[in-house]
């Protein structure tokens, strides 16, 4: 017997001989609670996610996308979808939910003459990255290889390369995507145009994409990156210099700010290990010797413990970051939008760090604007257009006595940092229990997503999610 939970809410039986038949007409599989591949496709990036949906369903196609989500909705199911399993508020699992995994649609192919890559949505920045690398291109992405690029591109996607060539979702041309009829359509600027418009970070509220094609940039094989690690006691002065640094640098370079408690980092003295610091992270994405010049200020601040700035493989610079950001430990994040760090938003972020709830924990400041910036607010569901800058309040730690500490640590820096923020925020980092501020964040463009959402999915089939409800 096959016990799933409705739309509604309850736990229904569903025919077995349907979910057999289901099974037999995939290029994949269902699979259930006690097989390798159910936990294997339920286990998710953050730890404090640890949910039973009542079966998952394998993709390996279109087709098995499609059969999935038809079934969801003649059977009246609550669906989930699976790409990467990185979110932060683990909506790619629901508990007895019918689970549609992604994670083995994973291919990525190059047209280098056309300088464009058509993904599929299991695939994960590192495997975009090797792809795209093996003739010098590169598509702006986040920082952390493991990241799948479904959850990324739908929730907006920055990183690196967007002060220079813009967010993920500004690259994307088109989509293929399995709406909550069944159909399979195709969405760009010039097809379904109303639904292109609102999957640019709009997150999975439309559908299901089962390929994007994206517009992709030549940039070598190499950046100068690197970090910078400096006593957090010099970060009043330091940060005040670095506004005016961040303010006047050119598109190719980009610098964010981590504060947190120093790892054992190889190119650290081990007497700073464990020591609060402050982390410049520079990319200069382009001319190596102009990137010298272009980093020169931001090199010459204070009196720092470590710089290991220097010509990096893209790649490693992409991963660089990972053994920080493994599976396996609980996360809870909470993230605003700022048009500027003005002093008194500075004096409260560093007071908190005094206070850092676990070694793991830290802050980091994103620098975001260029390019990105100056795409028109209404061109993209993507609600916040003007931020120079993007924080993140990554609370992480190992068991769950850690729990009452470190999230109660986030949102109490959280709200001591609302009053100079935007009032958005990167819907990619908003946990599970934010619903109340979806609106909020969407501002001006969640009339809009509402009626997008009416006609594509008017019974909100796609509502493990950041939810926007039809709007008619």
């Amino acid at each position: 017997m096959t016990m799933l939970k409705s739309l509604q809410g309850t736990i229904q039986t569903v025919d077995e001989a349907a979910v057999a038949a289901l099974a037999s007409a995939l290029r994949g599989g269902v699979f259930t609670d006690g097989s390798p591949e159910y936990d294997e496709g339920r286990s998710l990036w953050n730890a404090m996610v640890d949910r039973k949906p009542g079966i998952v369903i394998r993709a390996k196609g279109t087709s098995d996308v499609q059969k999935a989500v038809n079934f969801a909705r003649e059977n009246g199911l609550l669906i989930a979808v699976r790409s990467g399993g990185h979110q932060i508020a683990g909506h790619a699992v629901a508990e007895d939910a019918l689970l549609l995994d992604l994670s083995h649609m994973n291919s990525v192919r190059v047209n280098r003459a056309e300088k464009t890559v058509r993904v599929e949505p299991g695939a994960t920045l590192g495997d975009i990255d090797r792809e795209t690398q093996v003739h010098g291109l590169a598509l702006p992405v986040g920082i952390n290889s493991t990241t799948g690029i479904s959850g990324l591109t739908l929730g907006g996607g920055f990183g690196w390369l967007t002060r220079k060539y813009g967010m993920t979702i500004d690259n994307l041309i088109s989509v293929d995507i399995v709406t909550a009829d069944g159909k399979i359509l195709i969405a760009s600027e010039d097809e379904n145009a109303d639904l292109f418009w609102a999957i640019r970070g709009g997150g999975g509220n439309f559908g299901v994409v089962t390929s994007f094609e994206f517009e992709v940039h030549d940039i070598g094989s190499e950046v100068l990156s690197g970090l910078i690690v400096h006593p957090i006691e010099a970060a009043p002065d330091l940060l005040q210099a670095y506004r005016k640094i961040a303010d006047t640098a050119p598109d190719e370079l980009t610098v964010w700010v981590v504060l947190r408690k120093a790892p054992p980092l190889p190119f650290l003295p081990e007497e700073w290990h464990g020591r609060p610091v402050l982390v410049f992270a520079a990319c200069y994405a382009g001319d190596l010797a102009k990137g010298e010049g272009a980093l020169a200020g931001l090199r010459a601040l204070g009196e720092p413990i470590a710089d290991v700035i220097g010509p990096t493989p893209y790649i490693g610079w992409q991963s660089a970051f990972d053994p920080l950001l493994t599976p396996g430990m609980r996360n809870y994040w909470k993230s605003h939008d700022f048009k500027g760090l003005p002093e008194e938003a500075v004096t409260t972020l560093l007071s908190a760090i005094e206070t850092l709830p676990d070694p793991n924990c830290e802050v980091f400041i994103a620098h975001v604007g260029g390019a990105m910036a100056r795409v028109p607010t209404e061109s993209t569901a993507y609600p916040e257009r003007a931020s120079h800058f993007i924080m993140n309040v990554h609370t992480r730690w190992q068991n769950p006595s850690g729990d009452a500490a470190c999230i109660g640590w986030a949102r109490e820096l959280f709200n001591e940092m609302a009053p100079y923020a935007t009032g958005s925020a990167y819907i990619n980092f908003m946990p599970d229990d934010e619903a109340d501020r979806v609106a909020g964040v969407y501002g001006a463009n969640m009339t809009k997503l509402g009626q997008v959402k009416a006609r594509y999915d008017p019974d909100n089939l796609f509502r493990v999610n950041h939810n926007i409800a039809p709007n008619t």
